[in-house]
């Protein structure tokens, strides 16, 4: 495998005829990509697939699995193959929002005694923000990550500062440890495109990870894409066509999630509070775009909404207390809606 990134022109970056050449770059990219990712991280292709389609559909991603699953490293992985910018906040009780965003210190010229503010970026200014136990912090604090997350921008002092490109935050949850935690908005949740469940490992993929963990050897990665490649692959994904079908499937999808559409199923009714919002059919469909080119493919399809109904939809939609009484999840409503999707 060449250790050299992956070439992208300028005059591919806007030429529509030259779009069919990206798709071919970007899946060979995802191979790439992929098998650097294999050398730390063992397992977990699901995952690694869904960060992928995240990272260039442009969209955030929120992490949930016990302890020990390679979340961090995982993430911070991907970072460094595609030589990005890498910060990891730890949200604690304390922290603070201008421990996330930055603040302004008052500096003294030693010359002229005149003294004046200067910002000083927090550690949200990376291209990839990992923002671990995320629920291990009050709302104010959750919330400062906000404005970044939706305008890819920081307001302080009353001045706005850009976030680099491309900008993406990774949070991660515990989902067995709730007691002292602040469980994140429904407003907050329907800002990251996916929830990605992180699961164990196989029998033989443990005992693969236990060997290479405990051998002393580190491995070395290539580089594989640039922060400008990035970029000219995430406005492909913008421009690939999606058939009206698919949007229609997508759209219905979404709307039968709610109890108030009159094409709701009945397990909906009885057990949905709330269904999902508009940015749900947005986030399939976009969503559903990048993972067909990052498998070599022109057009989206209803597989493709198929394979990403579980990530986009599940934390947007909220069950009722029927529901919790009786053990139905978010999961299994998606599932049954899913199953009525049409090819």
């Amino acid at each position: 495998m060449s250790s050299e990134p992956t070439e992208i022109t300028e005059s591919e970056r806007g030429n529509t005829t030259d779009d069919l050449t990206l798709v071919r770059q970007l899946a060979a990219a995802r191979e790439e990509v992929t098998a650097e990712i294999r050398k730390r991280v063992v397992g977990q292709s699901e995952v690694v697939e869904q960060l992928l389609v995240a990272l260039f559909a442009q969209g955030h991603g929120l992490f949930v699995g016990v302890p020990g699953l390679a979340k961090t490293l995982l993430i911070s992985t991907l970072a460094e193959v595609l030589d990005l910018s890498f910060n990891r906040i730890q949200f604690t009780p304390d922290l603070m929002p201008s421990d996330i965003t930055g603040t302004d210190i008052l500096e003294e010229d030693a010359t002229t005694g005149r003294r004046t503010f200067r910002f000083v970026p927090g550690p949200v200014f990376a291209h990839i923000v990992l923002a671990d136990e995320i629920n291990r912090t009050p709302p104010k604090t959750q919330a400062a990550l906000l404005q970044s997350m939706a305008e890819q921008r920081v307001t302080a002092g009353g001045r706005t500062y850009p976030l680099p490109a491309p900008y993406l935050v990774f949070a991660t949850q515990n989902p067995i440890e709730q007691e002292g935690t602040y469980p994140l908005p429904e407003a907050q949740l329907d800002r990251f495109l996916f929830m990605i469940d992180v699961g164990y490992p196989s029998a033989e993929e443990e005992r693969e990870i236990v060997r290479a963990t405990t051998s002393g050897r580190t491995a070395t990665l290539e580089k594989k894409l640039s922060p400008s490649q990035i970029a000219a692959l995430q406005g492909l994904v913008r421009r690939v066509p999606v058939a009206d079908h698919v949007i229609d499937a997508a759209v219905e999808l979404v709307r039968r999630s709610r109890p108030s559409e009159p094409g709701a199923p009945e397990t909906v009714r009885r057990f949905v509070q709330w269904g999902a919002g508009p940015r749900a059919s947005q986030s399939l469909v976009l969503a559903a775009k990048a993972r067909a080119v990052l498998h070599g493919r022109t057009a989206a399809s209803i597989d493709d909404l198929r394979a990403l109904a579980r990530p986009v939809l599940r934390h947007r939609i909220v069950m009722n207390f029927r529901a919790e009484s009786e053990g139905i999840t978010p999961l299994a409503i998606v599932d049954e809606l899913t199953a009525s999707l049409k090819a």
